[in-house]
């Protein structure tokens, strides 16, 4: 009997007949010569919300890490676990990445908890609280804006925390200091998932414009 749900055994049986065949060059190149991708996406764990199927990325093409609300915490060395900060030190420090996009999505189950913080945890131990925690200031000052209907304040949030998170990429000292030579260049951007629309963040207004695809 499989450990693995069926449901994957035949997606790896279709890749190996499709994907892989047509990519199995690339797949050696890679495992030969190690990944070298110029792209770090900083992403929900929203399975609606995959990067590589997003932007059609083939193998070795997006360092991807996924964390709940595709938040990045701030600069803290102190001994701590940190799986977001150890990916992010990888990729500018080993990979040497070009680009980090911080990537949100509409309808997504954190920002939605982030702005009901009186909601009951999950568990005792409150982890999907602590971590949206990150952005506390700015769920406290769209939940009380009582102008907006309930969607439009989350699309808000989700907005602003993207923008809360390029702004912690920052108090890395490494991302800082390679941003001011020009050498890496910080991104964010959100994708509908209703209408499969992408929007991207103006670096120097902080708003989020249609890319024009033409």
């Amino acid at each position: 009997m499989s450990n693995l749900p069926d449901q994957l055994l035949a997606g790896y049986r279709n890749f190996m007949g499709g994907r892989y065949i047509s990519e199995s060059g690339r797949y050696r190149e890679l495992a030969r010569e190690g990944q070298t991708p110029e792209t770090m996406v900083i992403a929900c764990c929203d399975s609606r919300a995959a990067p590589e199927a997003i932007f059609d990325a083939g193998p070795g093409e997006l360092f991807v890490v996924r964390n709940v609300a595709n938040l990045v915490p701030p600069y803290a060395p102190d001994g701590e676990y940190h799986s977001t900060s150890a990916a992010l030190e990888f990729a500018v420090q080993s990979l040497k990445v070009k680009h980090i996009v911080v990537m949100g999505h509409g309808r997504c189950g954190g920002i939605k908890a982030a702005l009901a913080p009186d909601a009951e945890p999950l568990s005792p131990g409150d982890f999907i609280g602590k971590w949206m925690s990150l952005v506390a200031p700015a769920a406290d000052a769209v939940s009380g804006n009582t102008m907006m209907t309930a969607g439009e304040r989350q699309t808000a949030l989700e907005r602003i925390s993207i923008r809360y998170s390029i702004a912690n990429l920052r108090t890395f000292p490494c991302v800082k200091i390679l941003e001011s030579k020009e050498r890496l260049s910080l991104h964010g951007a959100w994708f509908d998932i209703s209408t499969g629309e992408l929007w991207v963040m103006n670096r120097e207004t902080g708003d989020f414009e249609r890319p024009d695809l033409d």
